[in-house]
């Protein structure tokens, strides 16, 4: 008769690392909420969607209202403009932030306008910061392959 036999202590032992660490996830949520935040930032600086598109530029009603330092705009306004496209004063910006806990992660803006440069409106085109297709609440392909490779990290780190 012949006999085998299997240890399984190692596969046993991963089963229940993994086990324990979906538990309490915030460690990766955390992850991906940094992850985001940080694609986010760059869009900022490069002007593009997350696919890649380039940010539609100023209306030219926008470019002769904007709030040059010591036009009637600024004055009006009490503040200069950055001329930076979607940051006029830098709000939106420093409003970029991640919440993340235990099950999932929120990354968004303080400011309430920033749903319409996601989004665009029917006078102002859309502007993409967060996802490829806001309607169908989806990421860009290299945005979602980020976010698995910062849960893949911490699933399989050693």
């Amino acid at each position: 008769m012949l006999t085998i036999a299997i240890d399984d202590e190692a596969f046993r032992t991963l089963l229940q690392t993994l086990q324990d660490r979906l538990q309490d996830m915030t460690p990766a949520m955390t992850g991906m909420g940094a992850e985001m935040e940080s694609r986010v930032n760059r869009r900022f600086e490069t002007r593009t969607d997350p696919v890649g598109r380039p940010w539609d530029g100023w209306a030219e009603a926008t470019i002769k209202n904007y709030p040059y330092p010591g036009t009637p705009a600024a004055i009006k306004a009490g503040r200069s403009g950055n001329a930076r496209l979607l940051d006029r004063y830098g709000d939106m910006l420093q409003g970029l932030s991640y919440q993340a806990d235990a099950n999932s992660v929120r990354v968004g803006f303080d400011q309430s306008y920033a749903s319409f440069h996601e989004f665009g409106t029917r006078r102002m085109p859309r502007r993409g910061l967060l996802m490829a297709n806001p309607q169908a609440g989806t990421l860009a392909p290299d945005d979602e392959r980020a976010v698995i490779d910062v849960l893949g990290d911490f699933l399989f780190q050693q």
